[in-house]
């Protein structure tokens, strides 16, 4: 009996010491969006390889900038995978289609993509889902201000012509009509689209003073030239959605002067010494720029980051409840997540709740502008 009851526990000692917390990464590594979802990739290298202890496994899939190849993808990675959390994805139509799959399998999701939709309301389906990018609503509020101050009185809209495009033009509205700003016209354009000289046509038809261009990646250049090529000389906004060195080398001089809302790690050696984020941002870019080249870092490596930071705290409270693998350990990891409390990330400081899967404030923003092929901090 003895030998049976000490068999038994050796028996369990090494399951516990051989225990892997297993990771799902999902990103947009080809297809229109693989300029945000390549830096979030190459992101997955630099997480840590152990946590509190446990080997850390991570499983990465490309969805291709395809909403079905997502859903595919979190499909494969909890079924087969046995996936104790998914990161992922990169763009929102397909963050947005993934909700389903993660919440019937009780498994935990940290998004990498914008809209506010992915995380609010908190219902019984989001209650799985958490995001790191600033949300369309805090960039939007931010691009709004910058007009009123700028006194901008009527803006043209042309955007993805998909709930990111969507969830942006509503932003803005709303923002725009807080401040005074009349929305004059609204263009929507596809993702792969080649041309849009229709859509742009009709927003110079309607005279604004501004013009916001609700995209992301390397197809959000394709409006502003159009513009620039039309002979627009009204001020021009982007999205957080084009902060990487990706946008300025497709976009060149056609992008020149545009302002946008990004993440302070984006200009994190521009920042004051009294930003609570540079240090946190300084050293991502160096290490992302170690491996990966002077100039490659850009803002969606870091949204992959602070979700490695989100993780890194989390799993040392979960591993109090639970043994990864099992459904008490997805849950305990879930609710850790939820109290995630003053983590101080590349892109802002986190403090979740169990209304706001998010946790960012006004502190995650800073205006910049393309000056000279390069970002330059809007004080």
């Amino acid at each position: 009996m003895k030998t049976r009851i000490l068999l038994t526990a050796l028996l369990a000692c090494t399951s516990l010491a051989a225990a892997e917390i297993r990771v799902g990464v999902i990103v947009s590594g080809t297809g229109p969006a693989a300029s945000l979802g390549i830096p979030e990739r190459n992101t997955v290298a630099l997480l840590p390889q152990t946590i509190a202890g446990q080997k850390i496994v991570y499983t990465i899939l490309d969805d291709a900038s395809d909403t079905t190849a997502a859903v595919t993808s979190a499909r494969k990675l909890i079924q087969d995978n046995k996936v104790d959390l998914i990161i992922g994805t990169t763009t929102t139509p397909a963050s947005l289609a993934m909700i389903d799959v993660v919440a019937e399998a009780k498994v935990p999701m940290i998004s990498l993509a914008a809209s506010e939709a992915i995380i609010k309301p908190v219902d019984a389906k989001r209650m799985w889902v958490f995001k790191t990018p600033q949300t369309d609503a805090i960039m939007a509020a931010a691009i709004a201000q910058h007009m009123q101050q700028n006194k901008i009185k009527t803006v043209g809209y042309i955007g993805f012509n998909d709930a990111y495009g969507e969830g942006w033009l509503a932003e803005l509205k709303k923002n725009a009509a807080a401040r005074g700003i009349k929305v004059v016209a609204e263009e929507r354009y596809g993702r792969s689209d080649t041309s849009v000289t229709g859509q742009v046509l009709k927003v110079l038809a309607a005279k604004p003073d501004a013009v916001l261009i609700g995209a992301s990646g390397v197809p959000a250049v394709l409006p502003e030239k159009t513009l620039k090529d039309r002979g627009y000389a009204g001020q021009v906004y982007q999205t957080h959605g084009v902060a990487n060195a990706d946008f300025l080398r497709v976009g060149g001089k056609d992008v020149e002067g545009a302002i946008l809302p990004a993440g302070p790690v984006l200009v994190a050696d521009q920042l004051p010494d009294t930003n609570p984020n540079k240090k946190v941002g300084l050293n991502y870019a160096s290490l992302y720029e170690a491996k990966y080249g002077q100039g490659s870092v850009s803002t969606f490596g870091a949204h992959m980051w602070d979700a490695g930071l989100l993780m890194q705290k989390a799993i040392p409270a979960a591993l109090k409840k639970a043994q990864p693998g099992t459904a008490e350990f997805r849950s305990a990891l879930r609710d850790a997540l939820e109290g995630s409390r003053n983590i101080i990330g590349a892109h802002g400081i986190f403090n979740l709740s169990a209304t706001d899967h998010l946790g960012l404030d006004a502190r995650s923003r800073v205006m910049v502008q393309v000056v000279d092929g390069k970002w330059k901090l809007l004080k």
